[in-house]
């Protein structure tokens, strides 16, 4: 699988590491970014091989830095509300992935960028990160999902402020308010991440999904339904041979050896 705009690595264990690789643009969100993302993700969450992603940028001044700035000087309301809707149309591909999606933080998550962290399960940053939605200052406001994911992620008021100031927060704040699960040293933000990724690449494949399929619930129904969800997927989980293996496993006091079936 070859990309554009990105560059893709898949180690023995099936940790994918995908790097947005445009490093003389601070990883700017363009179209041409954008449809790679969405054949990359389609392409790594068709692959029962992939245990789980990790998503960067190259080098170590931006994450990604927003969308392509200069595509908006032309764009009008239709442009615009079609390129807000492919967006979004990917970074949802992203969030449904049935594996685990690790963002990578190292640097500028402005904008798109700051939703493109948003749109994946589990966020760490490295020291010199700094995540905002400065959409404000252009006169418009988030497009990618920004106004519905944050809030979700850091509440209202928290979401309220970064989106009406368009202010930065930095990595020590954005562990504060539960925008990131860690913050590294620079040096050390891919060795963390593929830390996390080994560990879960080492977990039930189906019952992974299915957890995730569980917990993105609670963001799309209300909370009865969301509990009749996890009835039914937690039924689901043990009609599967990994079930029967951890279970054994456990039991017997050994390592479980899943193979997502």
């Amino acid at each position: 699988m070859a990309y554009s705009s990105l560059l893709l690595e898949v180690d023995e264990r099936g940790i994918a590491l995908v790097t947005i690789n445009r490093p003389d643009k601070l990883n700017a969100l363009n179209r041409a970014v954008i449809d790679d993302l969405e054949d990359c993700f389609q392409d790594l969450d068709s692959d029962d091989d992939i245990r789980c992603v990790i998503l960067t940028g190259a080098g170590h001044k931006a994450f990604a830095a927003g969308a392509d700035i200069q595509m908006f000087r032309d764009m009008g309301e239709e442009d615009a509300v079609s390129f807000a809707r492919r967006g979004q149309n990917v970074f949802n591909i992203i969030e449904q992935c049935t594996m685990p999606v690790i963002a990578a933080v190292n640097g500028f998550a402005l904008g798109g960028g700051c939703e493109l962290a948003l749109a994946c399960h589990i966020r760490i940053a490295s020291e010199n990160a700094q995540f905002g939605q400065p959409e404000i200052n252009l006169g418009i406001l988030p497009g990618f999902g920004g106004t519905q994911r944050l809030p979700r992620i850091v509440g209202p008021g928290i979401a309220a402020e970064m989106i009406l100031t368009g202010e930065r927060v930095s990595a020590s704040r954005a562990f504060e308010i539960g925008l990131v699960n860690r913050v590294s040293s620079p040096d050390a933000l891919i060795k963390d991440a593929r830390a996390v990724a080994a560990v879960i690449a080492e977990k039930a494949p189906l019952a992974i999904a299915y957890a995730i399929e569980a917990f993105r619930a609670a963001d799309e129904i209300n909370f009865e339904e969301g509990l009749e969800r996890e009835v039914q997927l937690f039924g689901r989980a043990f009609g599967t041979q990994d079930a029967v293996e951890g279970v054994s496993a456990f039991l017997e006091k050994r390592k479980p050896k899943f193979t997502g079936a």
